[in-house]
């Protein structure tokens, strides 16, 4: 019998010191801005000009972009599943689908990263993708009681839903400040198109897994590389 190998001890969480803390607040600040004004589409090396701090300190917080778009957006994604546990709380099924689907592409509409977030996947971002997947199982729940009621379309499938947050992602960044209100047509337009009785069949949905692909294709990437930097 092999003698027993002590395993280290697990590693302590530390504090980081007053100077990193200010800047991982600042980068989180800055990239909320950035984010927000540019969508996902804006670079690592735009944030840390926003921040005010050189490329390699950015990476030494978020070495990928998926880490920077988490801390960003964990606060938004806790609204997005508080918007659909409020509609599962409307006693007309009806009123809670489009209720939700209204709040969930304003949020949309007031923040081009998180419209962005909503029709991208980031595997790597345990936290953000539990939480997604939460507000999944209650949007399930209330297309069922939808359905149930036979208000809804029989043939509406969850797919849907993410199709329709695509749809609005494209109009909010294709129509920006230009004409900022555009989303609320075409989301009504889509909402009264999943209304019954449908006036036709629907072509069949895109299969799960290959629109999760998609989803997992359009996630941002950035390869900024580090370079020497004496910010902590």
């Amino acid at each position: 019998m092999s003698p027993r190998v002590p395993h280290p001890d697990p590693p302590v969480d530390r504090p980081l010191r007053s100077d990193a803390a200010r800047n991982r607040e600042r980068i989180i600040a800055a990239a909320r801005r950035v984010y927000a004004r540019d969508g996902l589409d804006a670079s690592m090396a735009s944030v840390a000009r926003e921040a005010g701090v050189g490329i390699a300190t950015l990476l030494r917080h978020f070495p990928a972009k998926a880490d920077l778009v988490a801390a960003v957006f964990a606060d938004r994604m806790d609204a997005y599943f508080e918007a659909v546990a409020t509609a599962l709380d409307n006693p007309d099924p009806w009123e809670a689908f489009t209720g939700y689907i209204e709040a969930a592409c304003a949020m949309q509409a007031a923040d081009y990263g998180f419209a962005d977030v909503l029709t991208t996947t980031f595997p790597t971002a345990k936290a953000l993708e539990q939480r997604r997947n939460e507000a999944y199982v209650a949007m399930v729940e209330l297309i069922n009681r939808a359905k149930a009621t036979g208000r809804l379309r029989e043939d509406f499938d969850p797919s849907d839903l993410v199709l329709i947050h695509m749809a609005n992602a494209g109009v909010v960044n294709a129509t920006g400040h230009a004409a900022p209100e555009s989303w609320r047509r075409i989301v009504a337009m889509l909402i009264q198109s999943c209304e019954a009785p449908a006036r036709g069949p629907l072509p069949p949905s895109p299969d799960h897994e290959a629109l999760y692909r998609a989803m997992l294709r359009s996630s941002p990437a950035d390869h900024a590389t580090p370079a020497p930097d004496e910010n902590a």
